[in-house]
This record gives C-alpha cells, sequence and structure tokens, in this order.
C-alpha cells in the first residue's frame, strides 16, 4: 500500500489536533494521574481510528490520542502475562529457566481453543517447555493456551494470575485497565494505549523480555519453529514487543523503534489499538510505523513501506 494511501486512510495530520498528556511513572505505588491538554508536539499524527500512545527517550509524560477509552486489547494483554512470569521467575540472559511439564489437562485445554479457532501452538501430554520457551510460544506466536499454562504454573490458578494481573495494573498507575483472562481472548479484557505504554515500558526494562521479543523465531519440542507475528521486527528501527488482533480489538500493536531525532538516537515506546482493516495484524503494524515515521521526521517517511503480515487464520 502505498504511503500517499496510508497517510490518507489510515492518519489523520494532528496540526490543529489536542492530545492527552499523561505523567508517566515508576513507581509501584498508584500514582495520581493528571490528564492535561497540551498543543500537539512536532509532526504527530494519530490514527484515523482506534487510538495510540506513545512516550520518547527523556521524556517523563506519556502522550495519547485524543479518544482514549477502555476497549479490547486482544493479544497485547500478553504483555502483562510476561511481565508478571518473568517478575517472579527472573531469567538471565543465558538461562532457560525452570521446565513446565504439560499434562492431559493442557492438551485438552489447547484443543478446546483450537475449536474455537483461537491462536494456539500444538503441544503433547508430557512436553516439557522451558520458561523461556514458554515465554517463546506466548510472544511471537501468540499463543493463547500457552498463555493459561504459563497463569497456572505462576499463580496455581488462571483466576489467581488475573487477580494479580489487576493489581499490577493498579500499581502501575492503569486506571482504565482491567483484565479478565491471562491472553486477551476474552473481550472484556480492556485498557487504553496510555496505560499498555506503561507496562510495555516496565516489561522491557525486563532483560529477558527484550530479547525475546527481538526474536524472529524460535524452536518449540512438538510445535517445531514458531515465528514472531511481528514483521516491523528488524526494519526501519523496530526492535519488537507484541501484536494483537480480533474482531472486537481491530488491529493492535505495542512497539518499541530506535530512530535518530534531530540527530539523537532517540527511542519510542507505544501502543495502537483499533486499527481497521481485513488484515488486522497489519492494520495495527502500518498504524505503529506511520506514528514513528511522522515523529522522526519527513525523511523517515520517505523511506517507509507497507509491512507483510503472516498469514493466519486465527487471531493472535
Amino acid at each position: 500500500m502505498a504511503r500517499r494511501i496510508l497517510a490518507g486512510a489510515l492518519l489523520v495530520v494532528a496540526a490543529g489536533l489536542v492530545h492527552h498528556v499523561l505523567t508517566s511513572s515508576s513507581s509501584r505505588a498508584a500514582p495520581s494521574v493528571p490528564v492535561l491538554r497540551t498543543e500537539v508536539t512536532r509532526g504527530t499524527a494519530w490514527p484515523a481510528e482506534g487510538q495510540a500512545a506513545f512516550i520518547r527517550t527523556g521524556q517523563s509524560e506519556i502522550r495519547a490520542s485524543p479518544d482514549e477509552h477502555a476497549v479490547a486489547i486482544a493479544s497485547v494483554a500478553k504483555v502483562m502475562t510476561a511481565y508478571l512470569v518473568l517478575r517472579d521467575h527472573p531469567l538471565a540472559p543465558d538461562r532457560d529457566g525452570p521446565t513446565i511439564t504439560l499434562s492431559d489437562a493442557d492438551v485438552a485445554d489447547t484443543d478446546r481453543r483450537r475449536e474455537q479457532e483461537e491462536s494456539i501452538v500444538p503441544v503433547e501430554a508430557g512436553e516439557e517447555l522451558t520458561e523461556r520457551q514458554a515465554l517463546q510460544a506466548l510472544l511471537l506466536p501468540s499463543a493463547n493456551n500457552i498463555a493459561a499454562v504459563l497463569a497456572r504454573w505462576d499463580a496455581g490458578s488462571e483466576t489467581r494470575f488475573v487477580a494479580r494481573m489487576n493489581a499490577t495494573a493498579r500499581s502501575l498507575g492503569m486506571r482504565h485497565t482491567r483484565y479478565t483472562d491471562p491472553s486477551g481472548y476474552d473481550d472484556a479484557t480492556v485498557s487504553t494505549a496510555a496505560d499498555q505504554v506503561r507496562i510495555v515500558d516496565r516489561a522491557l526494562r525486563l532483560p529477558a523480555f527484550a530479547r525475546i521479543v527481538a526474536t524472529p523465531s524460535a524452536t518449540l519440542p512438538v510445535a517445531g519453529t514458531v515465528r514472531n507475528t511481528d514483521a516491523l521486527l528488524g526494519h526501519d528501527g523496530f526492535v519488537g514487543v507484541k501484536t494483537g488482533s480480533d474482531g472486537a480489538a481491530g488491529g493492535c500493536f505495542a512497539f518499541r523503534a530506535v530512530r535518530s531525532v534531530d540527530g539523537k538516537q532517540t527511542t519510542i515506546t507505544g501502543v495502537v489499538l483499533g486499527q481497521p482493516g481485513d488484515d488486522r495484524i497489519t492494520a495495527g503494524l502500518v498504524a505503529a510505523e506511520a506514528l514513528v515515521d511522522r515523529l522522526a521526521g519527513p525523511a523517515w517517511g520517505q523511506r517507509a513501506r507497507e509491512p507483510q503480515g503472516p498469514d493466519r487464520q486465527a487471531p493472535d
């Protein structure tokens, strides 16, 4: 898709618009989050539909598009799942972590999810996944069945794990977020782009998380080679995080990109939600790329191209 079509169809150039500025906090206590309205900063363009938010190197504020409200976030919810697992079971860069043995119940749960056309990876009873492999299955091909496996492994039950997801969201000041499941398949799992920027930024502080989301592919014992749904990974400064898509959520993408802005290397961490299109994964990727291009300036916009999302039959 040509960039001129993207500019017309997916973006509204933000000249004359306003945006919310939400204070970002690294505190574990729930911070007060004032909402201010300021003039649009250099080159910002928000998606014509859905919502977006970002934070840049050296800034203490999350900038968010005007229409911020809680919406379904699909598999972007898996960022919180991975964060909690890694917080409870830290992984050193050269370690794979403890082994998780899959059960008959895990296989039955996978079969049920397959019938519902969820995103899953094949598993077998008795299969052993290391913690790193389980997180790769969660974050690369976006396996809902492994989200449930990790939740039960970490907290003893999905119910207890989800309670911890919500407690952590509150502690991070994610006031418009409610998790109801560890995978995001449930449309009642809702958040805003600005809230999700908080957890994405926090998760990327964990070296194991940052390394996994920057991985193009991985090999699992039964599923074999699985590939990252993030088709922007390794292109134009994008270093990964997590796609999400389904009918209720549209196309979603939590991302980090490193670009040169005014001659300085700048890290942009952001989230786009609710992007329309037949290929929802690509819609989320395109919206994120266009936003980053605008923030980085016209030179990057001239180099941009449409990412090609992988063929998928199930929402991720």
